[in-house]
């Protein structure tokens, strides 16, 4: 069983103290190893007593970090919003550590549900579901839906057992900006505004879940991940594929995270380009006015070698692979002091749907959002 608090409340800031009295102010985050079995135990601990106490905890999934808080705690949730400036109708993902725990968020389980939890949870799949009534309006966005996933790392799933109730989850980042692959990247852009960060080493599948929305007749994408819509059918036993929607209209409530125009963007302009050879990338460069010296490329099959631009990086062209280390290197970009970054543009085909999704939402112009 799970039980909710309700209420809103003013608790956009920290509480007074922790959870064993201590003054709050100011905060600087504790990062924790896990890379033994009693440091393990240990983070297990303080993260389940940040938590039980209405804070937030920053915790590694196999996707992307994750920015923690009591999913039934409408004060607790809050805090997310406030600490990552992110917008109101964008939901959150409830994390669950059981088919009860999801079950019981959810006011309905379909069969089709639980065929897919069966092929794919633990893992980096979301389902939406017609929403539980315990499960507070600022998670849903007051929508009548919640997002639902039982993630594989071990950490979190060792919280939310510790806990006793699901967490929800957004990348440990300020809104709209590069979601964190390490606990360094959480503690540059979230170390004064948490209390704890857990280093549950580099994340494993580097790109945030699959979303699919159960709620219609059909199936239907609402983000691409690395679980394919391929692998979603053969699951399903379905010849025919998946809807997929990748954009959502600039008012309203979302039914998912993800969907907003611009997301996942460093802090310089990115651009996602094709070329054959490095002489068409120069052109392509000047054309576009770009400084060669402080652009930095990221490759995969094309990779320039005269030397004229600010930094060169190859991802193996392999959607696995290249997903797990995409955020790194944008966010190595970044703190290069890259002005511009030149993304080889990714293969069209379905093994690469998802790292296209986030490229084309980090490239979008701001007057997307």
């Amino acid at each position: 069983m799970i039980h909710s608090e309700d209420g809103l409340g003013d608790g956009l800031g920290v509480s007074a103290d922790g959870p064993a009295g201590r003054p709050t102010e100011p905060i600087v985050a504790e990062v924790l190893p896990t890379d033994n079995t009693a440091a393990f135990a240990r983070a297990v601990t303080r993260a389940t007593e940040w938590l039980r106490s209405g804070e937030l905890v920053a915790l590694p999934t196999e996707t992307v970090y994750g920015l923690a808080a009591n999913a039934l705690d409408a004060r607790a949730v809050a805090k997310i919003f406030a600490v990552k400036g992110r917008p109101a109708n964008n939901p959150l993902i409830v994390h669950v550590a059981s088919l009860e725990m999801a079950q019981a968020c959810a006011n309905e389980w379909p069969r089709v549900a639980e065929q897919l939890a069966a092929a794919f949870w633990p893992g980096p799949l979301t389902l939406v579901l017609a929403r539980a009534p315990e499960i507070p309006d600022i998670v849903t966005a007051a929508g009548p839906t919640v997002a639902l996933r039982w993630p594989s790392h071990p950490f979190i799933q060792a919280v939310i057992r510790a806990c006793g109730f699901p967490l929800a989850a957004p990348s440990a980042n300020l809104s709209g900006q590069l979601s964190p692959t390490n606990a360094e990247h959480v503690r540059k852009s979230l170390g004064h505004s948490v209390r704890l960060i857990v280093d549950g080493g580099q994340s494993q599948v580097g790109i945030e879940s699959t979303v699919l929305d159960l709620t219609e007749a059909r199936p239907r994408v609402l983000r691409p991940g690395m679980i394919h819509e391929a692998s979603l059918r053969a699951a399903l036993g379905e010849s025919g594929g998946a809807a997929t929607e990748t954009s959502a209209a600039s008012v309203g409530s979302l039914r998912s995270p993800g969907m907003l125009p611009k997301h996942y963007s460093p802090r310089a302009k990115l651009f996602i380009w094709p070329w054959r050879d490095e002489v068409e990338l120069s052109g392509k460069a000047a054309a576009a006015h770009l400084t060669p010296a402080r652009a930095h490329i990221i490759a995969h099959t094309h990779i320039p070698m005269g030397g004229q631009f600010g930094r060169v990086s190859v991802i193996p062209h392999d959607p696995e692979a290249y997903a797990r280390a995409l955020y790194a290197e944008l966010h190595l970009c970044d703190e290069a002091g890259a002005e511009s970054i030149i993304v080889e543009a990714p293969p069209e085909t379905p093994e690469w749907a998802a790292i296209s999704d986030r490229l084309t939402r980090a490239s979008a112009s701001d007057s997307l959002t």
